[in-house]
C-alpha cells in the first residue's frame, strides 16, 4: 500500500455513537434514517479490487434489496486531492478507503464515524487505525514484506535466499556477498570480481531504492532504529536509523548491486520491471506485487523471508481500512454495509480473487489457497506479519511530513547529500510540514 498526502483540514461537529448489532462494528449516529431504496456510495483507488467488491455487494444486495452500493473508483493519482475537496464540500462517499498517512487528520477533526472493534479483525490493522482510544475504520486489506527471488539466478550463483542476513558492521553479513554474486556486468563479471564494470550492469542483485514500505523502514527496523516518536518524526536522532540508511544507500552508490536512484526515484515500478524482465535476482516487496510478478515473470520464482538484520527480521505491516463519513445521509444503510465488509463473507471475494490478504482473519485461508493453486507459498508474508513489525508512520499530518521529506531523502539515495546531514534536513522539513 502506498502513502500519500492531504493538505486540507476542514472541521466538523463532534459525533455520538450508534451500536451495531451482532456481527461486527458500531458507528456514530445522529438519528435514524430509513434505508428504503437507499444508495450507499463506496470509494476506493484500486480498479482490480473494485471487481471483488462488486461481487461482494451483489450478494449483499440480495440479502438487503432495499440498499444498493455504488462502487466508485478514483485513481491513486487523484485520490488524495479529490477526497479532501469532497469532504470540505460535504460530497464525500458514504464509505471510502483510507491509509495510515491520511486517516488521522479526519479522525482528529471528527469527520469519521467511530467503529466498534471485532475480534475477527486483523489485529495489526486495528492497531494502525486506533487513535484516541477509538477504532476509526473497518480493516479491509493488509500487507507485510517478503523476498521474491528468481530461482534460476540464485541457483546459478549458489545463493540461498532464505538465509540472508545484513549487518552494517560486516561481521555477520551474508547478504552483501550474495548481492555481489548476483550482480553481473555486460562482460559476465560479477560485482565481486576484479574488472567488474558497474556502468554496464545487465543484472542487479537487489532492489535497494527509496521505497519506504518495502526497503527503507524494514532496514531501519531490523537494525533497531525508529522513524517516529508519537506523531513526530525522529529518524535523524537515531544512530541505528542513520546506520541502516547508510547501508542501503551504499548498496546503490558504493557496492553497485542495485539500480541507480536516478532511475528508481523517478519510477517507483522500475525494480518491479527489472525483476519481471529477469534482470533483478532479489526483489523485496509486499503481496501487492504478487499479481504483477505472476503476470509479468516468464521464469520460475519463489518467496523467502525478508532480509534479517541485527534486530532480526522486522517487516512493515500496513493496511487499508474502510471509513465512514460523518456526514453520510444514510447512516442506517451505511452501518449495514460496514457490517457486511467487516464480515468474512463480505470480504471473502477479495481473498478468493488473490487480490490481497483480507482484513478479516477468517477469510485469510481463501487468499492462501488462491496462491497455493498457482504454486506460490505466501507463508513468508504471514510470518512477517506475526513476527516483529515496524509501524507505518501515523499522525494527522504525517502525509504532509512524508511529502516534505521525500525529495531530500531521494537526494540521499542519489548520493548528493550525506546521510547524517540529509536525515537532519529531511526530519526538520517533515516536522515543520506536519504542523499544518
Amino acid at each position: 500500500m502506498r502513502n500519500a498526502t492531504v493538505r486540507t483540514r476542514p472541521l466538523l461537529a463532534v459525533l455520538a455513537a450508534l451500536a451495531l448489532a451482532a456481527g461486527g462494528c458500531s458507528v456514530g449516529d445522529h438519528g435514524s434514517s430509513s434505508p428504503g431504496d437507499t444508495t450507499v456510495t463506496f470509494r476506493l483507488w484500486d480498479d482490480q479490487v473494485a471487481k471483488a467488491y462488486k461481487t461482494s455487494f451483489a450478494e449483499f444486495e440480495k440479502q438487503d434489496p432495499g440498499i444498493k452500493v455504488d462502487v466508485q473508483v478514483v485513481p491513486w493519482a487523484d485520490y488524495w486531492t479529490k477526497l479532501p475537496t469532497d469532504i470540505s464540500a460535504g460530497t464525500a462517499a458514504d464509505i471510502y478507503w483510507t491509509n495510515t498517512s491520511n486517516f488521522g487528520l479526519y479522525a482528529d477533526n471528527n469527520q469519521l464515524l467511530p467503529i466498534e472493534d471485532d475480534p475477527g479483525f486483523v489485529r495489526s490493522v486495528v492497531s494502525l487505525y486506533t487513535r484516541g482510544g477509538k477504532l476509526w475504520g473497518v480493516p479491509q486489506l493488509w500487507d507485510s514484506v517478503a523476498l521474491f527471488y528468481n530461482k534460476d539466478l540464485v541457483a546459478k550463483a549458489g545463493v540461498d535466499p532464505s538465509q540472508l542476513t545484513w549487518d552494517p558492521t560486516g561481521a555477520a553479513d551474508t547478504f552483501l556477498p550474495a548481492a555481489h554474486k548476483l550482480t553481473v556486468d555486460g562482460s559476465g563479471k560479477t560485482a565481486d570480481q576484479p574488472g567488474f564494470n558497474a556502468g554496464s550492469t545487465k543484472q542487479f542483485g537487489f532492489n535497494a531504492a527509496y521505497d519506504s514500505q518495502a526497503i527503507l523502514w524494514d532496514f531501519v527496523g531490523s537494525n533497531g532504529g525508529t522513524w517516529q516518536n508519537g506523531d513526530a518524526f525522529n529518524f535523524a536522532e537515531q544512530p541505528k536509523t542513520a546506520q541502516a540508511v547508510q547501508y542501503v544507500a551504499d548498496l546503490i552508490n558504493k557496492d553497485h548491486v542495485a539500480p541507480s536512484a536516478a532511475d528508481t526515484n523517478t519510477n517507483g515500478d522500475k525494480t518491479l520491471q527489472l525483476f519481471t524482465q529477469g534482470k533483478l535476482a532479489l526483489f523485496q516487496s509486499g503481496p501487492y506485487n504478487l499479481k504483477n510478478v505472476q503476470d509479468g515473470a516468464k521464469f520460475t520464482w519463489g518467496l523467502a523471508p525478508l532480509l534479517k538484520g541485527p534486530a532480526g527480521r522486522v517487516s512493515v505491516v500496513h493496511g487499508v481500512a474502510a471509513v465512514a463519513s460523518a456526514k453520510t445521509k444514510h447512516k442506517d444503510a451505511t452501518v449495514k454495509v460496514l457490517k457486511w465488509i467487516g464480515s468474512a463473507r463480505g470480504i471473502r471475494p477479495i481473498a478468493e480473487g488473490g487480490y490481497a490478504f483480507p482484513g478479516v482473519t477468517a477469510a485469510q485461508p481463501a487468499f492462501v489457497e488462491y496462491w497455493k493453486k498457482l504454486g506460490v507459498n505466501v507463508q513468508p508474508f504471514i510470518d512477517a506479519s506475526t513476527g516483529t513489525t515496524f509501524p507505518a508512520p501515523v499522525g494527522p499530518r504525517v502525509g504532509a511530513g512524508g511529502t516534505a521529506a521525500r525529495p531530500i531523502l531521494q537526494q540521499v539515495f542519489l548520493g548528493q547529500l550525506d546521510v547524517a546531514g540529509g536525515l537532519k534536513k529531511a526530519q526538520d522539513a517533515a516536522n515543520e510540514a506536519s504542523k499544518g
